[in-house]
């Protein structure tokens, strides 16, 4: 986090809460009426307490300093980490009123989570410490070979079911509704191919979702039957593809492969969930490499991912790739130094066509490929006939936005940000379009969260 005297910045903090009441619940707290006893320490800590609805105010400690991301404690009865009351506290230090102050001694309640979690962290990256666990590598070869087994009985079964829809005509998934698509995702979850499935379930969505739907089942089908044959033939594959075939059907991966140290850009982090899981997802960017890594942090329904880097800050890190064609996804490895907000900075932009080419030449490596990271440059937001675009400041090309994107709140930020004038936006482009997620202005450095 912190070298002494350097906080964050307030937009750094709201990119911490885990969705849009509690960073509204948040701001609400972030001034000094309701807390007493706040302080921090030069190890990277903050605490207070915090006046509730209760007698007794609640007990409020971050710890900042964790390489793997803040870490908060807190006995409100809230299950949203963070909770309202620890982003009304970081918002309160990051204000530098004097509300809390500098150079403190955290008190016992403080003192005693913070002794216990960092014991807990020490333990868990010395593998001396802890026993490793005895493993049996033909049980564990006998196990991974059953399942292949029962992946290539769900795959060969999903073939049939989609050579039945096309024999019978797209008319009859309209007729049969999302029933017959969710069985069919039971039967991928049986087989062990969660990819599978979830592919499943998104096209029963499709039927009757507006114009054009039969075309957008056809091509749903295509990619789905795609994947089907790249497992059933995936001995023939070259490893990379194979890879990302294992991948794309369902089966988890560990991160390989030599290290990449870096000093990594937070550029962006945003959720997305459903009734399951709720998975966030980090962009980083290399500085010195000028490469894009992808962190994924997962939560159970209800709770959000533990792992959070609020945008603008920077890691000097070490990261470690996943195994696939053009795979982004890393794992975060050691930590050479707490995140601290950097020199403003941003990765380097190029054109809008040139954006639709970096995402075709992605594609041929992973044909799932939804969206790929680009920064354009010189860009406007426009609209054209009703349609929100980014478009080239010299007029020549553009990208339309995603739906999704267009019916965003950030849009509205990127256009006051923009004021007709060109900016360098990050964000993911893909076959809907492009969804921006970080901006900057030609007048400023510091980064403008947008999802």
């Amino acid at each position: 986090m912190t070298q002494q005297g350097v906080r964050w910045t307030a937009d750094q903090v709201l990119a911490l809460a885990p969705d849009a009441p509690s960073r509204k619940a948040g701001s609400k707290l972030g001034v000094a009426g309701p807390w007493s006893e706040a302080g921090s320490s030069d190890e990277g800590t903050v605490w207070g307490l915090c006046k509730g609805s209760g007698s007794r105010p609640y007990q409020t400690v971050v710890d900042i300093a964790d390489p793997a991301g803040p870490a908060y404690k807190c006995s409100c009865p809230s299950r949203k980490f963070p909770c309202k009351h620890a982003l009304g506290l970081l918002l309160v230090w990051a204000g530098a009123d004097g509300t809390v102050p500098e150079g403190a001694e955290p008190p016992e309640w403080a003192e005693t989570w913070l002794a216990t979690r960092r014991s807990k962290t020490n333990t868990r990256r010395d593998p001396a410490a802890t026993p490793a666990a005895s493993a049996d590598p033909d049980a564990a070869r006998r196990r991974a070979d059953k399942r292949a087994e029962r992946i290539t009985a769900g795959a060969t079964e999903l073939e049939q079911r989609l050579c039945d829809l096309l024999r019978s005509g797209t008319a009859t998934a309209e007729q049969a509704g999302y029933g017959l698509w969710e069985e069919t995702a039971a039967r991928m979850v049986d087989a062990q191919a969660p990819g599978l499935a979830a592919r499943v379930r998104e096209l029963g969505a499709i039927p009757s979702s507006g114009p054009g739907w039969p075309s957008r089942l056809l091509a749903e089908c295509a990619l789905l039957h795609l994947l089907d044959q790249g497992w059933l033939h995936r001995d023939r594959l070259p490893d990379e593809l194979a890879a990302t075939v294992r991948s794309r059907v369902g089966l988890p991966a560990k991160a390989e492969g030599p290290p990449i140290r870096d000093r990594w850009l937070v550029l962006a982090q945003y959720d997305t969930a459903d009734s399951r899981l709720t998975t966030r997802r980090i962009w980083l960017h290399g500085t010195e490499s000028d490469r894009f890594a992808l962190l994924l942090s997962y939560g159970v329904a209800g709770r959000a991912p533990e792992l959070a880097l609020p945008v603008g800050l920077v890691l000097d890190a070490e990261v470690r790739r996943y195994p696939g064609a053009g795979q982004l996804r890393v794992d975060l490895g050691e930590q050479f130094a707490a995140p601290t907000p950097g020199p403003h900075g941003r990765p380097p932009g190029i054109r809008t066509d040139e954006a639709a080419g970096r995402y075709g030449e992605a594609l041929r490596g992973d044909p799932w490929l939804e969206s790929w990271p680009v920064t354009l440059t010189e860009v406007i937001p426009t609209q054209d006939e009703g349609s929100w675009q980014l478009a080239d400041a010299d007029g020549d090309s553009a990208l339309p936005l995603t739906p999704y994107a267009a019916s965003r709140p950030g849009l509205w930020r990127l256009v006051a940000l923009s004021g007709g004038a060109p900016l360098t936006v990050f964000g993911e482009h893909g076959h809907q379009g492009f969804t921006p997620l970080a901006a900057w202005s030609n007048d400023a450095g510091e980064t403008v969260t947008l999802c």
